[in-house]
């Protein structure tokens, strides 16, 4: 199989050039990946600077989180990345079918995640825990619920792929669809691998 076949629908082939059509969806996926993780970069260097500056109130307020849950949404979120890379081998194989599956599951997957972390919330503000509380709850909210925003647009997306792969669209000659919106899931994913840790292990753990 061909990539620069899999740019472009059935009967779109006279109008764009395959090769170029599926690299210019690529470049453009990778392009706003990258403004993405500048985005997070940015808060993560937020946190460390007030993390230096009011460590003992940081490593305080961090053992109020609850890592186990963290960890759990870290499981989720890899297992989801698992079920994309299978869907995207699916698209690529023209078993649409398949692909359908593997997107139900890793819809069913950002579900428990989004889920757990209602759970998360809720229990704070239960507490009278909210993002001005303090600097820290303040980033918290801030990073992990962008972060949730994020994951929301990517379930989104994939609900969209799975109603194509219903009507069987994807084909071993298309399935850019389905492999630009893997690498936006997986961006997801590895954002979340940075969170975790940042906020929830790093002085969370005594």
């Amino acid at each position: 199989m061909s990539s620069s076949e899999a740019s472009l629908a059935p009967g779109e082939y006279h109008h764009i050039e395959p090769e170029q059509a599926y690299h210019a969806a690529k470049f453009g996926m990778w392009i706003f990946l990258i403004t993405e993780i500048h985005l997070f970069a940015v808060l993560f260097c937020v946190f460390a600077v007030y993390r230096f500056k009011y460590l003992a109130e940081f490593e305080r307020h961090a053992q109020t989180l609850d890592w186990k849950l963290g960890g759990l949404n870290t499981i989720v979120l890899l297992t989801s990345s698992y079920f994309m890379v299978r869907a995207v081998d699916s698209a690529q194989r023209g078993l649409n079918g398949n692909c359908k599956t593997w997107l139900n599951f890793t819809f069913l997957c950002g579900l428990i995640f989004l889920a757990i972390k209602a759970f998360e919330y809720d229990t704070k503000f239960s507490h009278y825990l909210g993002p001005s509380t303090n600097i820290f709850y303040g980033l918290y909210f801030t990073m992990t619920g962008l972060h949730g925003v994020h994951v929301i647009a990517g379930m989104a997306v994939i609900w969209w792929l799975r109603s194509l792969a219903a009507n069987n669209r994807f084909s071993t000659t298309y399935y850019t669809p389905v492999e630009v919106s893997g690498l936006y899931w997986h961006l997801v994913d590895i954002i979340w691998i940075y969170l975790f840790p940042l906020l929830y292990l790093i002085g969370g753990i005594k």
